[in-house]
């Protein structure tokens, strides 16, 4: 994609600069990890057995762990390495998070940690079309982002979405004992996972808060977990339960933060629930669904400064 700086409506092209060196891309996501991708450094660098680990960090929204691996050349395959270093961590939880505790000075237990929501991730300038075609799985828990760099000291990222992706990584990975393992324990939830087995009415009240939600702005991605779909800018603004009945809705404001003239919403700071945030709607018809949307959008502009 060309970018263009702009003056006096003449367009002048902004050149592409290429990063000399991975530890550059490297250096910029670990000052940044927190406002691009939600995660908490642990370890750069980190060696353990006959890997190198380049970014062991942790998502404390899915408590889990995710490494990420940067890369400026090609010659290298997504699903062996990422496998790998999937296997390596699931077959060494208590190194993994003594790693944690020591570093972040915090008391992690292995029962504290979700496995099955582990991930890594390659950043790169470019991926092969072969690489972008390797991750056309439905449930692979690889994602591949990539960083240019531009002359007038901007920055972009974006993550490669799989293409119409329906097989899943288990039909091709009978006999693979790395990957037939790993997938014992990990799983990639998709928005199908979330409406299993539920009622035709509440899946088209939740389409009908969906589609509202994703109006609010263009930069709106949806991110599914074990527990709840994340509607997010920067960073989750939403989060949303969907239960047979109702759908549950918690909005990231902390307590203080929200106008709601009509008391729709709870405190639940001092409650334990999954979702992001200090406030809890509960729903089961669409009555009010344009005041929500005004909450929402709340949300939405405190979390995407």
């Amino acid at each position: 994609m060309a970018i263009y700086s702009i003056k006096n409506r003449k367009l002048s092209f902004i050149e592409e600069i290429n990063f000399k060196l991975e530890k550059d891309i490297q250096e910029i996501c670990e000052e940044n990890l927190n406002q691009l991708f939600g995660l908490q450094i642990v370890r750069s660098q980190l060696a353990f057995q006959n890997f190198r680990i380049d970014t062991l960090a942790f998502d404390p929204k899915v408590k889990s762990f995710m490494v990420i691996e940067y890369k400026k050349d090609k010659n290298f395959s997504v699903i062996d390495q990422g496998y790998a270093y999937l296997s390596l961590l699931l077959n060494n939880k208590a190194d993994f998070i003594l790693e944690y505790n020591e570093n972040c000075k915090a008391s992690l237990r292995k029962n504290d940690i979700d496995w099955s929501q582990t991930k890594i991730i390659f950043i790169s300038p470019s991926f092969t079309p072969y690489q972008v075609q390797s991750i056309n799985f439905k449930d692979l828990p690889i994602e591949l982002w990539e960083i240019k760099r531009y002359a007038n000291d901007a920055v972009t990222f974006e993550q490669i979405q799989p293409l119409g992706a329906t097989e899943s990584i288990k039909t091709i990975s009978k006999g693979d004992k790395i990957i037939e393992g790993v997938n014992r324990e990990v799983r990639v939830y998709t928005e199908d996972d979330h409406l299993a087995e539920i009622s035709y009415e509440i899946k088209e009240l939740y389409d009908k808060f969906k589609i509202s939600l994703l109006a609010i702005g263009n930069d709106i991605k949806m991110k599914p977990t074990k527990w709840y779909i994340g509607f997010l800018s920067k960073t989750n603004f939403v989060d949303m339960h969907i239960q047979k009945k109702a759908l549950k809705i918690w909005l990231n404001l902390r307590i203080g933060e929200l106008d709601d003239p009509k008391g729709l919403s709870r405190d639940v700071s001092n409650i334990g629930h999954w979702g992001n945030g200090d406030y809890e709607i509960q729903v089961s018809n669409d009555e009010n669904i344009d005041y929500i949307i005004s909450l929402a959008k709340q949300s939405y502009k405190k979390n995407s400064v």
